[in-house]
């Protein structure tokens, strides 16, 4: 009975629902991760589980903006591509590639929003950023990865870089809220992307 009522408990579940589970998963990741409890299983549950449900928050969502939707689906697409590639070690290069072409489909996204470069200063921060994060982890990029890893950085920092101008430049009200967690959700990305790279990179 209960798998038979699974699909119209799926249907049924609204946009915060999913985004609830989205949290919760999320957070179970990040416990479990290996400066956590370092439970590589409960990673491999949960981690794909996290963007799954933020797939579904999505999808019912941005009908109003039918270009906007879909690049954001792609992007989220892409990035449960990544999250199973990563899940082995052997995947790391594919899942990188699959990250860095999200972050491209989110970057065309946010660039629709407000123009590029509109405003200096977030651009200058994330590239502060960006080269701090490299700087620690040069030395121990492998020759064969530190091209793609250098892309991967400058992609993703432009991206998260674009989500604080459509922020800055939001109008008062519902629309600047919107926009102030789209920064936030972006800058929740370089923060988690550099500590995965420094765990394996970095740290002995």
């Amino acid at each position: 009975c209960a798998l038979s009522c699974a699909p119209a408990m799926i249907m049924c579940m609204t946009s915060r629902s999913w985004w609830r589970l989205a949290v919760v998963a999320a957070a179970i990741t990040i416990v479990s991760a290996p400066w956590g409890l370092s439970q590589p299983w409960l990673v491999a549950v949960f981690k794909p589980m996290a963007t799954m449900a933020i797939m579904a928050h999505a999808w019912g969502r941005g009908h109003d903006m039918p270009g906007a939707r879909r690049g954001v689906l792609l992007g989220l697409t892409l990035s449960l591509v990544g999250d199973i590639a990563l899940l082995w070690s052997s995947g790391f290069l594919i899942g990188l590639v699959a990250f860095l072409l999200a972050h491209l489909t989110y970057l065309s996204v946010f660039a629709k929003a407000a123009p590029l470069f509109a405003r200096r200063a977030p651009f200058v921060a994330y590239a502060l950023v960006g080269s701090a994060v490299l700087m620690g982890l040069w030395p121990g990029v492998p020759a064969g990865l530190r091209l793609p890893v250098l892309a991967y950085v400058f992609c993703l920092c432009l991206m998260a870089a674009q989500a604080a101008v459509v922020w800055l430049r939001a109008a008062p009200g519902r629309e600047r809220r919107r926009a102030a967690g789209l920064a936030l959700g972006a800058a929740c990305f370089v923060a988690s992307d550099a500590l995965l790279a420094i765990n394996r990179f970095a740290v002995p």
